[in-house]
C-alpha cells in the first residue's frame, strides 16, 4: 500500500470521490446499476483492509432512505429481505429485535448522517430500544413524513448533532427541539390536513425553543414568535404559508430582521403577508416572493407599498407576487398603479407580478421610468388582465430598452396593432433580449411586428404569446427571415450577470 493511502485526509479525499462518481451508460436498463456503481465500489473497499473499513464504511452508511438497508444487517432479518431477489419487506408478524440484535441494528445506525422516512412500517421491531435511546447519534439531517399524530418514534431520531429538520406536520416530540438538538439551523413542519386547537401554542413552542436557525419554513405564526424571529441573528431564510386559524394584529414594532436574505410567503390572502411588512424591517432582503389565491387590488397597493418601505430598498433583487384567481374579477374599474412603489429597488434584478383579476398599469412613460430605475434588471414578467389596448407601444418599449443592456427576458403586453415605429430608420439593437412574451396582444399586421422585431431584437427567435393565430403568423415570418438572412447577422447574446 502507498504511505499517501495511510494518510486519513486524503484517505478521505478519495473515498468521497468514489461516492460521487456516476456510471455512465446509455442503457436505461442499467439505471439499477448506474445509482449503485458508487456503493459497490464502497462496499468491496470496506472488506479490502483494515485501513480502508471504517472510512468506507462511514460513506456507504451516510445517506439512507427508510430502515429497511439497517434491518439488513440483522443477520435474522437479511434473508428475509435479501432472499429471492425480494423487493418487499412486511415486518408484520415478525418477532421485534432482541437485544444482540439492536446492537448490530445500531451499529451500523450510528455512522448515518442523513435519512429519509416515510413509513412506520418497521418500528415495531424497535421496541426493544429504551424510550431515551437516540438511534443515530451522528445524524445532521433527518426528512419525517409521516403525518400520524400519535407517532411514538420521532424522538428516537431527534440527534444532538441534528441541523436540518423536516417535518411532515407538528408534532409534541418537537416542543423542546431547539434545546433537545442545540445545533439546529434548518426546520421544516409541513401544514397538516387537518389543524388542532393546540397547534398553534406547540409551533410557536417549538419555534422558540430553536435560537441558531437559519431557515425555518412553518405555517403562519402568532406575533409573538414573529418578535422572537427578528431576534435571531443567525437567521437568514424565512418560509410562511398559510395556516388554519386567524392571527390578530397587535400594535407592536419588531427589531428588524438584519440577517435575513430570503422572505417568502404562500397564503390564500395577501393580509396576513402586509401586516408583517408593515410591522417589520428587512435590511438585508435580497428575495421576496408571495404567492395567494385572492388578493384584490386595494391589498396589491397595500403590499407594494409595506414592501417599499420595509427598509430593503438598497438590497432586494427579486420580487415575486403571483395571484390567481381567474373566476373572480376585481369590480374596480381601475387598473393597478402601484408598480411606482418599486422604483425604489435600485438593485433589483428580476421582478414577476401575475395578477389574474386586475391589470397593471404601464404605459411609454412608466416603462421608460422603471427601466432608468432598474439598471441591472434582466428578467421582468407581467402577466395581468389586459388593458385595452395596452399603454405600451413599440416606440416606447425600444426606448425603454436603450436603458436595459442586461435585459433577457421580458414579457407585458404591447399596442401591436397602432405600429409607431419604422425599423428601416432605427439603427438600435437589444442585442441581450432572448425571451419576448406579449400574452394576449392585439395585433393586425404580422409582417410588419415580425420586422420590427427581426430588426432590432437579433435574439429573439420567437414571441411568446397566448396563441392568437395573427401572433403565430409573427413567429413564421420571424423564421422566414432568418432562412433569408445574411449570415453572421444574429449576433451572441451577453451572459447573464452575477446574482
Amino acid at each position: 500500500m502507498h504511505r499517501a493511502l495511510l494518510i486519513p485526509e486524503v484517505l478521505l479525499g478519495i473515498f468521497a470521490h468514489i461516492n460521487e462518481i456516476v456510471y455512465l451508460s446509455s442503457d436505461d436498463s442499467q439505471a439499477a446499476r448506474k445509482e449503485s456503481f458508487p456503493r459497490q465500489s464502497l462496499a468491496s473497499l470496506a472488506t479490502t483492509c483494515k485501513t480502508f473499513h471504517e472510512p468506507a464504511m462511514d460513506l456507504l452508511w451516510a445517506n439512507i432512505d427508510e430502515l429497511k438497508p439497517l434491518l439488513g444487517c440483522v443477520t435474522r432479518l437479511h434473508q428475509m429481505i435479501y432472499s429471492n431477489g425480494a423487493r418487499f419487506f412486511r415486518s408484520e408478524g415478525v418477532e421485534p429485535l432482541s437485544e444482540h440484535e439492536a446492537r448490530q441494528f445500531l451499529r451500523h445506525a450510528s455512522r448515518v448522517r442523513s435519512i429519509h422516512i416515510s413509513s412506520d412500517e418497521h418500528f415495531s421491531l424497535l421496541t426493544v430500544l429504551p424510550t431515551e435511546t437516540c438511534m443515530f447519534p451522528r445524524l445532521i439531517s433527518l426528512s419525517w413524513q409521516i403525518e400520524a399524530a400519535d407517532n411514538r418514534y420521532l424522538h428516537l431520531f431527534l440527534s444532538r448533532t441534528l441541523r436540518e429538520c423536516r417535518i411532515a406536520a407538528v408534532h409534541p416530540a418537537l416542543r423542546s427541539i431547539g434545546t433537545r438538538c442545540a445545533s439546529l439551523e434548518g426546520l421544516v413542519i409541513g401544514d397538516p390536513d387537518e389543524s388542532t386547537a393546540d397547534e398553534p401554542s406547540l409551533l410557536a413552542e417549538i419555534v422558540h425553543s430553536c435560537t441558531r436557525l437559519k431557515y425555518l419554513s412553518c405555517s403562519q405564526l402568532e406575533w409573538a414568535v414573529w418578535s422572537h424571529l427578528s431576534n435571531l441573528p443567525t437567521l437568514l431564510n424565512l418560509e410562511i404559508y398559510s395556516g388554519c386559524w386567524p392571527v390578530d394584529r397587535h400594535d407592536l414594532k419588531f427589531a428588524p430582521f438584519l440577517n435575513v436574505t430570503v422572505l417568502h410567503f404562500c397564503m390564500d390572502t395577501a393580509a396576513y403577508t402586509i401586516t408583517a411588512l408593515q410591522l417589520s424591517e428587512f435590511p438585508s432582503l435580497t428575495h421576496f416572493a408571495m404567492y395567494a389565491r385572492n388578493v384584490s387590488q386595494a391589498e396589491a397597493e397595500q403590499l407594494f407599498c409595506a414592501l417599499s418601505q420595509c427598509k430593503a430598498c438598497q438590497t432586494l433583487e427579486h420580487i415575486i407576487i403571483h395571484s390567481i384567481d381567474a373566476d373572480r374579477l376585481d369590480p374596480s374599474d381601475n387598473s393597478l398603479t402601484a408598480i411606482t412603489q418599486f422604483f425604489c429597488f435600485t438593485q433589483l434584478r428580476s421582478l414577476c407580478l401575475i395578477f389574474d383579476n386586475f391589470p397593471i398599469y404601464l404605459d411609454n412613460d412608466l416603462l421608460l421610468e422603471a427601466m432608468s430605475s432598474w439598471p441591472h434588471i434582466y428578467s421582468m414578467k407581467l402577466k395581468d388582465y389586459q388593458l385595452d389596448p395596452p399603454a405600451v407601444t413599440f416606440r416606447g418599449l425600444f426606448a425603454a430598452l436603450r436603458l436595459c443592456p442586461h435585459l433577457q427576458t421580458l414579457q407585458l403586453h404591447i399596442d401591436a396593432v397602432n405600429i409607431d415605429i419604422d425599423p428601416d430608420n432605427e439603427s438600435f439593437q437589444h442585442t441581450s433580449l432572448q425571451s419576448l412574451n406579449v400574452g394576449y396582444s392585439d395585433i393586425e399586421d404580422a409582417e410588419a411586428a415580425a420586422r420590427i422585431i427581426f430588426s432590432m431584437l437579433p435574439c429573439v427567435d420567437q414571441v411568446g404569446h397566448a396563441a392568437w393565430q395573427e401572433w403565430h403568423d409573427v413567429n413564421e415570418f420571424l423564421k422566414s427571415f432568418r432562412s433569408s438572412a445574411v449570415p453572421g447577422r444574429h449576433l451572441t447574446p451577453e451572459p447573464a450577470p452575477a446574482t
